[in-house]
C-alpha cells in the first residue's frame, strides 16, 4: 500500500508543482486586474468567462472522460481508434458551435450585457482551440507523460501572463487584451499538442467504441453542466440580481480559493488515471479509504492556515504598485474561507467519484451534480438578497456538501469501502470550528492570535489523519 500512496504521492508532486507555478503565474494576473480594472471593468471578464466555462461542457460532449475509461482499459479498439474517436468527434461538434457564435456575436454581446463584439469572436477562437486540446492532455496524463503535460500547461500560462501584461501596460489595450491573450494562449498550446495528435490519429472507424463511447460519455454532459453551474453559476445570477462591480469584487475574492483549488486540481490530475489502473489491486480499497483521509486531514491544514491569515494575505504590498488585490476589493474577503471549505468538499467528491467509474455507474453523475446545481440556484437566490456576496460563497459551499454526500452514498452501493469516518469526522469539526471562530472575531483579533489559533487547530489535525506519516513516506527509498 504504501509503495501506491507514494507513487500517486509522485505524480501528485509532478502535477502540484507545475499547477502551483502555472496557477501562480495565473494568478499574478488577479492582483494586476485589481489593481488596474475597476470593479465594474473587472465583472466583465468574471461575466464573459462563466459564460465560456459552460461552453467548454457542450464543446467537449463528456467525450474526455470516455477517452480516460476505454483507453485505459483497452476494451474496445487500438489505442489510436480510441484516441481518435474523441476527437474528431470533439473537433467535429466545436467547429460548428463555434461558427453559430461567430454567425451571432452581435446578438449574443447584446444578450449578456457585453458592449465591445469583438469579445465573443475572440471566446468564440478560445473556445475552440482549447477544445481541441482535450484528448492530447487526457492522453498525456494516461501515459503518466506527467512532466510533457505540465511544461505545455506552463507554456500556455506564461503566454497568457506576459500578453497580458505587453498589451495592457504597453499598448492600452483595455479588455481586449485580457481575450487576446488568453486566445494566442490556446493557439500556442495546440500547436505543441499537434505533434502527439498526428502520431495518436487513425482514420478507420469503429462503430462498437464509438457506440460505446457515445453510451458511457453523454452523461457527462448533463453531469459537467451541473458541475458548472455549482463552479459559476452564482456569478451570473449575481450580475442580474446585483451589478456588475458587485461580480468583480466577488470573483477577485473567490479567485483566492485558488490555494484549496490547487490543492484539488493537482490531486485530480493523478487521482483519475491512478485509482483506474489500481481498481484491479487485491488492496485497492483499503488504499483508497487512506488516500481520502489523508487528502482531507491535508486540505483541512491549508483551510485552517489560510482563514486566519487570508485578512493580511490580500494586503501585502506588490513591489511595483498595489497590493495582492486592490483596496476596492478588500470589502469582499469574507467570502474567501467558505469558498475553502467549499472547493476542499469539491476534492472529497473527487476522492469518492473512483467507485462510480470503476463500476461504470456513470448515468448517477447527472443525479448528483444535479442535486448540487439545483441546491446552487435555489440557496443562490434565496441567500445572495439576504447577505449579498456572502450568500453566493454559502450557496457553493451547501452544493459541494451535498454532492460529497450524495456520492457517498452511490459509491458506497456500488463500491462499498471503509473510510475513515472517525477520523474524517473529527477533522470536519475542527474545520466548523476554525470557521466559527474566523467568523464570530472577523476583524477584531490580533495576528499573533489568530496564528496561534491556526498552529493549535492544524497540529490536532496532522495527528488525527497521520500527515507526519507522508513525509516519510515521501522521504523512503522504493524497495
Amino acid at each position: 500500500m504504501l509503495d501506491k500512496i507514494k507513487s500517486l504521492s509522485k505524480q501528485t508532486l509532478i502535477y502540484g508543482t507545475s499547477t502551483i507555478i502555472g496557477r501562480f503565474l495565473n494568478f499574478i494576473l488577479v492582483p494586476f486586474y485589481t489593481n488596474v480594472f475597476p470593479p465594474s471593468e473587472y465583472g466583465v471578464v468574471a461575466v464573459v468567462f462563466a459564460y465560456i466555462a459552460f461552453l467548454n461542457i457542450v464543446y467537449s460532449f463528456g467525450f474526455e472522460a470516455g477517452y480516460f475509461r476505454f483507453a485505459s482499459a483497452k476494451e474496445v479498439g487500438d489505442e489510436k481508434q480510441n484516441f481518435t474517436h474523441p476527437f474528431i468527434f470533439i473537433t467535429a461538434n466545436s467547429f460548428v458551435i463555434s461558427g453559430l457564435i461567430l454567425v451571432f456575436h452581435s446578438s449574443i454581446a447584446a444578450l449578456i450585457g457585453v458592449k465591445d463584439e469583438s469579445i465573443i469572436i475572440y471566446s468564440a477562437f478560445i473556445l475552440f482551440f482549447d477544445a481541441l486540446a482535450l484528448i492530447p492532455f487526457a492522453y498525456l496524463r494516461l501515459k503518466n507523460k506527467a512532466r510533457v503535460f505540465a511544461s505545455i500547461k506552463l507554456v500556455n500560462i506564461s503566454v497568457n501572463v506576459a500578453l497580458n501584461l505587453i498589451l495592457i501596460l504597453v499598448f492600452k489595450l483595455g479588455l481586449e487584451a485580457v481575450f487576446i491573450s488568453n486566445l494566442a494562449a490556446s493557439l500556442v498550446t495546440l500547436l505543441l499538442l499537434l505533434p502527439k495528435i498526428l502520431k495518436n490519429i487513425s482514420f478507420t472507424y469503429h462503430k462498437q467504441l464509438f457506440n460505446e463511447l457515445w453510451k458511457f460519455s453523454i452523461p457527462y454532459l448533463p453531469a459537467a453542466l451541473a458541475s458548472m453551474v455549482v463552479q459559476t453559476l452564482n456569478i451570473i445570477i449575481l450580475r442580474y440580481l446585483v451589478d456588475v462591480k458587485t461580480v468583480g469584487i466577488y470573483n477577485a475574492n473567490y479567485k483566492l480559493g485558488i490555494f484549496m483549488m490547487l490543492i484539488v486540481s493537482m490531486f485530480e490530475y493523478a487521482w483519475r488515471p491512478f485509482f483506474l489502473n489500481n481498481a484491479k489491486d487485491p488492496n485497492a480499497k483499503a488504499l483508497f479509504a487512506k488516500i481520502l483521509t489523508l487528502f482531507t486531514g491535508g486540505a483541512s491544514v491549508v483551510l485552517i492556515i489560510l482563514t486566519f491569515t487570508i485578512q493580511d494575505i490580500i494586503k501585502i504590498p506588490l513591489p511595483f504598485k498595489g497590493y495582492i488585490i486592490g483596496p476596492g476589493y478588500w470589502s469582499g474577503v469574507v467570502i474567501v474561507p467558505i469558498v475553502l471549505f467549499a472547493y476542499m468538499f469539491l476534492g472529497i467528491y473527487t476522492n469518492l467519484i473512483a467507485g462510480v467509474y470503476i463500476e461504470k455507474k456513470t448515468k448517477y453523475l447527472p443525479l448528483i451534480t444535479g442535486l448540487g446545481a439545483v441546491l446552487n440556484i435555489a440557496s443562490a437566490f434565496l441567500l445572495i438578497p439576504i447577505w449579498g456576496i456572502t450568500g453566493g460563497a454559502v450557496s457553493t459551499l451547501i452544493s459541494y456538501v451535498a454532492m460529497a454526500v450524495y456520492m457517498y452514498i452511490v459509491s458506497q452501493k456500488f463500491y462499498p469501502v471503509k473510510y475513515e469516518i472517525n477520523k474524517l469526522a473529527l477533522i470536519l469539526l475542527i474545520d466548523i470550528a476554525a470557521l466559527a471562530v474566523f467568523f464570530y472575531t472577523f476583524g477584531g483579533l490580533d495576528t499573533v492570535y489568530r496564528i496561534i489559533f491556526a498552529v493549535v487547530l492544524s497540529g490536532g489535525i496532522i495527528s488525527i489523519a497521520e500527515l507526519y506519516k507522508v513525509k516519510r513516506l515521501l522521504k523512503s527509498n522504493n524497495k
